[in-house]
């Protein structure tokens, strides 16, 4: 005896939903086991890519026994390697491989591309990024908004490392050498009124210590007449600054206070930048020991 057809088709409907479940709860597990194991991954990575299964496991906030079955997964893939002699998990050759492509594409100037166009548009201000040549802080990419503000510094302009405040924030993060020989040639080189813009017992030394207490190097009407600018500098996955953010408005209606929110603006595209480039907390940690 054949079946009404409304009762064929919701016999149909419920085979139907009775094979969709499971494969939904399928994907969704194979999602969730994904995660834990990139959690175990990266669990790993921030602790300095070595550690105990405790300590993984109570760095990922699951058992032992769990964290285990993962990393003999992530081991048969060569992501994770053990030491025979400590037991303890540390990044395999895979890794390694897949972090040193990571550091190839991470080019400072092609991340801070995205911060400098956020600075223009949110701020409305000139900003750029600039890396230290052998002359100077060199600028190497510049945005206007749609007002510009007339300054004659461009894409190649060398900035002062005294002065202005791009070269501030490179002397204040790179102790180096190199870097204070061109800011003490500067010094030498200024007028009697400017250098007594500086503290005269150590001018490089209380510069670099403004910076660093504020996270920014700030400047109003030192570098050009009428102008203010904020930078901040960006640090790369070791640890070592590699370009500074600046951004620059006419001082009439330019707030260059550390604590304002061009200062807080800048500081936070300086601090995306860095942590696209791989600079993380570890790192800091790690450079300050």
């Amino acid at each position: 005896m054949s079946l009404p057809p409304s009762i064929s088709a919701s016999n149909a409907d419920a085979e139907r939903d009775t094979t969709a479940v499971p494969r939904s709860r399928e994907r969704r597990q194979r999602v969730q086991s994904a995660e834990l194991g990139m959690a175990v991954l990266k669990g790993l990575a921030q602790l300095n890519g070595r550690a105990s299964l405790t300590a993984l496991a109570a760095h990922v906030g699951e058992s032992p026994a769990k964290v285990h079955r993962y990393l003999v997964s992530l081991m048969a893939e060569n992501l994770v390697s053990q030491d025979t002699g400590s037991q303890h998990y540390h990044l395999g050759a895979e890794a390694i491989q897949i972090g040193l492509a990571a550091m190839r594409q991470a080019d400072p100037i092609r991340v801070a591309e995205a911060s400098l166009i956020r600075l223009r548009e949110t701020l409305e201000v000139t900003s750029f990024v600039a890396v230290m040549g052998n002359l100077g802080p060199t600028i190497v990419r510049f945005e206007e908004p749609g007002l510009p503000v007339t300054v004659n510094v461009r894409v190649g302009s060398v900035m002062s490392m005294v002065w202005s405040a791009t070269g501030r924030a490179f002397l204040a993060a790179l102790d180096e050498s190199r870097v204070r020989a061109l800011a003490e040639a500067e010094i030498a080189a200024a007028a009697p009124a400017r250098r007594r813009q500086l503290d005269a017992s150590d001018p490089i030394g209380n510069l670099r210590r403004d910076v660093i207490a504020a996270h920014c190097a700030v400047v109003r009407d030192t570098y050009l007449p009428g102008i203010s600018a904020v930078a901040a500098p960006v640090y790369d996955y070791s640890g070592r600054v590699c370009a500074v953010l600046t951004a620059l408005g006419a001082s009439g209606g330019f707030d260059p206070d550390a604590a304002g929110p061009i200062a807080s603006a800048v500081r936070h595209e300086a601090e995306a930048a860095s942590a696209q480039l791989g600079y993380t907390v570890t790192v800091k940690k790690r450079c300050d020991l």
